[in-house]
């Protein structure tokens, strides 16, 4: 549940406007495409898993596989990429909160992030627990919007079938090229999966818990984001999907389901309270891990009378906060390099682990080919991004970032 909860967020809700406003209906196979690419990715983290049963976090793999650099970068870059998370989870919610409460977004930000945080700092349990509930009502809400989406196209005479798939220009209007790089920009909603690893650390039987959740859990997932996205393809005819607005709320309104206004801005606010709650705890994770190999500060290693690592908790919280104020005070300069540094910082660790893996020469069967063919799409995907006018600036930036993460591996290697 903490792992749907970090996947399965305003990403799918509201995001998947822009990738089927962009492709069309084939958009569904853009991100079974995407789905795909992670789901070898989990496969080989699980084998790493069973293999290293004494790592405790996947970034780690890097590291035993790779060197001290490798894992210095990946857990740098995993770090970095959650603790942005948090200061745009905090924006974004305050954004829907502002609908109803006449305060600037900065201070509701700040009080959502505060909220997190304290739930964070009361214990693993807690955080857990607040996860378990978000993430529910998360997929129970996807689960009745499939069965009502299916019900009204299966059994409603106001229906047009399967025929928006190709009414309007046909399956893929825009070309099959821009299907496959539809996979650049839909590939960042299933980013998270591995959170699973994270949490797992803190959990009995952690490798086993992890060999056996990683590679179902991006099933699952998959299944939400296909189920749901096909079936909104279905409903709605694509042209009138408009970017940033939420398809799910188009397709009710079709439907006829009243008030979906409320209802999505309701449930996507729990999808980014959630998404919050997850980046605090994986990037604070992340920082314990890093200053516990001696590649970050050592203060941020200790934990509290209850096992938290609340130093680190408290220390990312205030990049939050300050990725925040850089919304307010430079939101085309500052903010918006902070966001695009961290486009593409997931596609580089989770090629960093599966080249581990190779190195290593763990993960057989259907993995021996799996692992490069995930690799070279990965690289494939970054090239996408070079090439393509949108997504370059996320490409250069995180390129840039990457370069000064190995310069700062390279210059704290003798005092590692």
């Amino acid at each position: 549940m903490i792992t749907l909860g970090g996947v399965i967020g305003a990403g799918l809700f509201v995001g998947s406007s822009a990738a089927i406003a962009s492709i069309g209906p084939a958009a569904v196979i853009s991100y079974a495409l995407a789905g795909a690419i992670v789901l070898v990715v989990m496969r080989v983290i699980a084998a790493l898993a069973i293999a290293l049963p004494h790592v405790a976090t996947f970034t780690e793999y890097a590291r035993a596989g790779l060197g001290r650099w490798a894992g210095f970068t990946a857990g740098w870059l995993y770090w970095y990429f959650w603790a942005v998370v948090i200061g745009i989870e905090a924006i974004a919610g305050a954004g829907i909160v502002a609908q109803w409460v006449d305060l600037p977004v900065w201070a509701i930000g700040t009080g959502l992030m505060l909220v997190m945080t304290a739930s964070n700092l009361l214990s693993a349990r807690s955080f857990g627990e607040f996860e378990f509930w978000f993430s529910t009502i998360k997929v129970v809400a996807i689960a009745l919007f499939i069965i009502i989406c299916a019900v009204f196209l299966i059994g409603s005479p106001q229906s047009a079938g399967l025929a928006n798939l190709t009414n309007d220009g046909g399956l893929a209007p825009m070309g099959w090229g821009t299907v496959v790089a539809g996979v650049t920009t839909v590939i960042f909603a299933l980013v998270g999966a591995e959170i699973v690893t994270v949490a797992a650390a803190e959990a009995e039987d952690s490798a086993t818990l992890v060999a056996r959740m990683a590679s179902t859990l991006i099933l699952r997932i998959s299944v939400f984001y296909i189920g749901a996205i096909g079936l909104i393809v279905c409903i709605v005819p694509w042209r009138s999907i408009v970017a940033g607005k939420s398809p799910f709320a188009a397709a009710l309104d079709v439907i006829g389901v009243p008030g979906t206004a409320l209802m999505m801005n309701l449930l996507v606010l729990v999808a980014v309270l959630s998404c919050l709650n997850s980046a605090i705890y994986v990037a604070s994770r992340a920082l314990f891990t890093l200053a516990a190999n001696g590649d970050a500060p050592r203060w941020s290693v200790v934990v509290d009378r209850r096992g938290v690592p609340a130093r680190s908790i408290l220390a990312c919280t205030l990049v939050g906060f300050a990725c925040v104020l850089a919304s307010v005070l430079s939101p085309s300069v500052v903010f918006a390099f902070l966001v695009n540094a961290s486009g593409a910082t997931m596609v580089f660790v989770y090629s960093l682990v599966v080249i581990a893996a190779i190195r290593l020469g763990i993960g057989g069967g259907f993995l021996s080919w799996g692992r490069p063919v995930a690799v070279a799409a990965m690289a494939g995907v970054l090239v996408a991004m070079a090439v393509t006018p949108d997504l370059a600036p996320q490409f250069w930036a995180s390129l840039g970032f990457l370069v000064l993460v190995l310069v700062a591996a390279a210059l704290t290697r003798k005092r590692a």
